[in-house]
């Protein structure tokens, strides 16, 4: 991958900012996707379910157990969703054609639409957070931890979204996205304890990286804090770095080839 300069990578940041901050609605609309979730099965179902455990052991209301992984899928879809915006730059739009005749190269590229990725993801995880702290459903001090986990979350799908991005041919590729975020989103401890899976499925479960996301906001926003949470925060983190390096590199030779 060629060097990068984060003042070359911020003027990408700057020009995504430009774009959107008059479609500022297109920002925000995957943050309503897990908040319909919440007052639809947290408050809504949560009232049939009643109480559920939590993670340490303690009896507490079902939209409190859901509130921190919704909190986990918001980040998540902001990350993503801008992300994969970049298969139609490269590919159609020929955007990154026109900003390699500037001095901002492949490298800087990547890291610009991963930062701007991220960004999202940090818009929806803040949105998300005042609306369960409206709606009382934190319960430790905690949960100011919280926010900055949800930028470590929107930078391991940030940079993992960007990566993916390269790799798609056409729009029809992104049919696999969908089969790969659906699935992770509705298995992975978000609407029930990861308890109700058989041993050998719980260390599945316990390997993908929406359940790091989920176990880490939900241990910030109950208080249960652990030795466990630095593994969260370390899968995350190399997830992201991982992603942002792929990236760097596909982006390099799709532009330079």
């Amino acid at each position: 991958m060629t060097s990068v300069a984060f003042p070359r990578a911020a003027t990408l940041f700057e020009r995504n900012y430009m774009v959107h901050r008059r479609m500022w609605i297109i920002i925000f609309s995957g943050f309503f996707e897990p908040l319909f979730y919440l007052f639809s099965m947290g408050i809504g179902l949560g009232h049939f379910v009643g109480k559920v455990p939590g993670p340490g052991g303690q009896l507490i209301s079902y939209a409190t157990f859901i509130a921190p992984a919704l909190l986990a899928t918001a980040a998540m879809n902001g990350a993503i969703y801008d992300s994969t915006s970049v298969f139609w730059k490269l590919k159609y739009a020929k955007l990154y054609d026109s900003v390699l005749a500037t001095p901002v190269g492949p490298g800087d590229v990547a890291v610009g639409e991963t930062a701007w990725a991220l960004f999202r993801g940090l818009l929806y995880g803040a949105a998300f957070l005042v609306t369960v702290a409206a709606l009382g459903l934190i319960h430790s001090t905690w949960a100011i931890l919280a926010l900055p986990s949800s930028l470590l979350v929107g930078f391991a799908f940030a940079g993992v979204g960007v990566a993916g991005s390269t790799y798609m041919r056409s729009w029809q590729d992104f049919e696999f996205l969908n089969i790969v975020q659906l699935p992770m989103f509705l298995f992975s401890a978000t609407f029930y304890p990861l308890s109700v899976y058989p041993v050998a499925i719980q260390w599945v479960v316990r390997c993908t990286p929406l359940y790091n996301a989920i176990a880490l906001m939900r241990a910030l926003m109950l208080g249960a804090v652990g030795w466990y949470q630095l593994v969260n925060v370390a899968y995350l983190l190399v997830m992201g770095l991982i992603g942002v390096s792929i990236a760097g590199r596909r982006v390099d030779a799709l532009l330079l080839r």
